[in-house]
């Protein structure tokens, strides 16, 4: 065998081996991370003080609905759907049996063993808060009233711990009638700290109610 032979032969090499090292490329369906196009995807972006700040919570809510929701469980019950305390209040939003009675449940057993059910009443609870005091969050909103700005979510939050009616106690008196729930805290302290989110998506409704479906 001749060198040139030799050489032609070492090249022939050389290209089946490398060819055989390479597949053509084929993609892969995840169906878990794959958005069809008549899908929407909802994103929100902090605002620019929340960018001006130096830790975040993650996942990142800042004062969105869902951030009012999952810090008012938080508060409530640590977000616990099992959850009843001392008093006898129920679930991950601590409602008392006889709101639940208002909002249209009365098996409490069956309440606390379902989650869709218990973020349904909280969402109704919140219609019917809105519509209670819906004269209230348009007079008093950006108020201030004993050292705290009066808004819409604080409104909200503050009737959840102590009803609509101590709420429209403590404005109507200017921050002197003042509630507090059977642990102390008070009407006021949630006011303040649930101030600012945006509860815009809840519609006032006089009666709604938890449906079961």
């Amino acid at each position: 065998m001749t060198k040139k032979q030799i050489f032609y032969i070492g090249i022939f090499a050389s290209i089946t081996i490398l060819s055989s090292g390479f597949k053509p490329f084929s993609s892969e369906f995840f169906p878990w991370f794959h958005v069809f196009e008549k899908e929407e995807m909802f994103y929100t972006v902090p605002t620019e003080t929340e960018l001006n700040q130096t830790f975040f919570n993650i996942p990142f809510t800042g004062k969105t609905f869902i951030g009012f929701r999952q810090s008012l469980a938080v508060r409530e019950s640590q977000a616990k759907y099992h959850k009843v305390n001392t008093l006898g209040y129920l679930g991950k939003y601590q409602f008392g049996s006889e709101t639940l009675r208002v909002l249209g449940i009365r098996d409490t057993t069956s309440f606390l063993r379902s989650r869709k059910l218990q973020e349904k009443a909280f969402l109704a609870n919140l219609s019917r808060n809105k519509w209670e005091l819906r004269k209230e969050i348009t007079k008093y909103s950006g108020k201030i009233i004993s050292g705290i700005e009066i808004t819409e979510s604080g409104i909200l939050a503050a009737a959840h711990l102590g009803g609509a009616g101590s709420v429209r106690k403590f404005l109507k008196t200017n921050g002197r009638r003042k509630s507090k729930d059977g642990y102390g805290t008070s009407i006021k302290e949630y006011m303040k700290d649930f101030a600012g989110y945006d509860t815009s998506c809840i519609e006032a409704s006089e009666k709604a109610k938890a449906r079961h479906y």
